[in-house]
């Protein structure tokens, strides 16, 4: 296949060294990256809420934190499609003398309700895109770009020719692998969809990254025709650290556990909370990036996941830093009381960023 022109920049997720098979140099290194991409609680936005809000269509939950069978995660329902960029690469006598392709996308299904009965939708994937592999120094990058659109109609006016749309928007990811003659490999984002969530795994299964930013409304009205890699235009990805596992078992007590959260929006550069002042609130990450400040400095950057806010309900309830937006931003905010103290002293012991910085 050609080389596709995309415009999104990627990041690097890790630097991960992936032996081949045996723990041994061997001829032939494989690797992989997978993303994995899911509606999250709260993502979708206006009139395209009240099925979701009325229990006809549904939100995701959270994928595993280690994935090992992308085909029986496909078959439960739990997620809207996956790209598993996987490759390879010959190497003798510290020189490439080969390489390939392996992996794909994987669809899934979209299941509407309303009362007893259901109605399963099959997805509408569009071709993979795997560009012609790039060659450096010793290293071979591939790229692979995979997606489609869901099975259920979505009439909308969007502004773009021709104004009107009846097929739902397209999502997709755009991953990116380098496999070097010494057994290494690096992954990146190099693009995706603003939405949905897209969770980003390393060759073993294991959750690396997150997008940081899902923004319903541009990919409703943006993602069509052109607009996507299969017109020839990417869409960037804002790429951030996973959480903690304890940061995600507070999300769902957060979210699902007693009273429920308030919702808050921010602009970016807006302050959710200023070092210095009262605070007796918890708070969760739905979406965006948030800048942990300290003494007028940022010593940290979160994304969406990240429980935050815990050191005031500690320490004579005064905030310790400012978390200020990087980018638009959800947060979910929850009256301290409602969280074991264990927990609290817990996540305090690994968010001490402002003691560690510098």
């Amino acid at each position: 296949m050609g080389e596709h022109h995309r415009g999104g920049r990627g990041r690097t997720l890790d630097g991960s060294s992936d032996l081949p098979y045996g723990g041994a140099m061997s001829p032939r290194t494989e690797s992989s990256v997978t993303s994995i991409s899911w509606i999250p609680s709260e993502a979708v936005a206006g009139l395209t809420r009240i099925p979701f809000d009325a229990g006809i269509a549904h939100y995701d939950d959270p994928p595993p934190e280690v994935i090992d069978d992308l085909k029986a995660l496909r078959d439960a329902d739990r997620f809207r499609f996956a790209n598993r960029l996987s490759a390879w690469i010959e190497v003798e006598d510290g020189a490439i003398t080969g390489h390939g392709y392996t992996g794909g996308g994987v669809i899934g299904s979209t299941t509407m309700r309303l009362g007893p009965a259901s109605m399963t939708f099959a997805a509408a994937p569009l071709p993979d895109l795997q560009s012609e592999p790039v060659f450096g120094d010793g290293w071979v990058r591939f790229e692979q770009t995979c997606g489609g659109r869901t099975g259920v109609p979505a009439p909308r006016r969007v502004k773009h020719p021709p104004f009107v749309q009846v097929s739902a928007p397209l999502a997709w990811t755009t991953l990116r692998l380098t496999l070097h003659a010494d057994g290494t490999a690096e992954r990146e984002v190099a693009g995706a969809s603003p939405f949905p969530r897209h969770w980003i795994y390393d060759s073993e299964g294991r959750l690396v990254a997150k997008s940081g930013l899902t923004d319903f409304k541009d990919w409703y009205d943006h993602a069509f025709g052109k607009h996507t890699p299969w017109g020839g235009e990417e869409s960037p990805a804002l790429v951030t650290e996973v959480e903690t596992a304890l940061e995600r078992e507070l999300s769902g007590r957060i979210m699902r556990g007693g009273a429920k959260p308030s919702i808050r929006k921010l602009k970016q550069g807006q302050a959710l909370v200023e070092a210095g002042e009262p605070g007796t609130e918890l708070f969760l990450l739905l979406n965006g990036v948030l800048a942990v400040e300290a003494g007028g400095e940022a010593v940290a950057n979160v994304g969406p996941g990240a429980v935050l806010g815990e050191r005031a309900l500690l320490e004579a309830g005064t905030r310790t830093a400012t978390l200020r937006a990087l980018t638009a931003c959800k947060v979910a905010a929850v009256n301290g009381d409602q969280v074991d103290p264990e927990f609290l002293h817990a996540l305090a012991a690994g968010h001490r960023r402002e003691e560690t910085s510098g």
